[in-house]
């Protein structure tokens, strides 16, 4: 079962439906994107999803001014497939400083210092 859930204009967050599927896909989530545009959805400002390749393409298609950007869950998931086990833990408590910054100044000085610290050792989590 997959929930949509939408924040309007004014902050006030809405289920905007659930859909069934045994397995999910760029046509499935087509199906459900025409979906809410036939029930009155008229744009989407920012999808935030999981990593399926397609998806990106499938929300375009639909709403073509849509701002697209994977989910920080997601995104420190991805990362942390790349470091090792045993540095997993230091990594992602120096991560967490970047995303739970205050300020986008803030979040670059943790970023410069995160590069600083593991950038060598794990080049492909933090190339841009």
């Amino acid at each position: 079962m997959y929930n949509i859930l939408g924040i309007d204009q004014n902050g006030k967050k809405e289920v905007l439906g659930f859909y069934l599927a045994e397995s999910e896909g760029a046509n499935f989530w087509l199906g459900v994107l025409n979906d809410l545009k036939e029930r009155g959805v008229e744009d989407i400002l920012i999808a935030c999803v999981d990593g399926l390749k397609s998806f990106p393409a499938a929300i375009n298609s639909v709403f073509p001014n849509a701002e697209v950007q994977m989910c920080i869950v997601h995104q420190i998931r991805n990362s942390l497939k790349y470091v090792a086990s045993k540095d997993a833990k230091s990594f992602l408590s120096d991560l967490k400083k970047v995303y739970q910054a205050s300020s986008k100044k803030i979040a670059e000085n943790y970023l410069l210092e995160l590069d600083e610290k593991w950038g060598t050792k794990y080049p492909m989590v933090l190339a841009e």
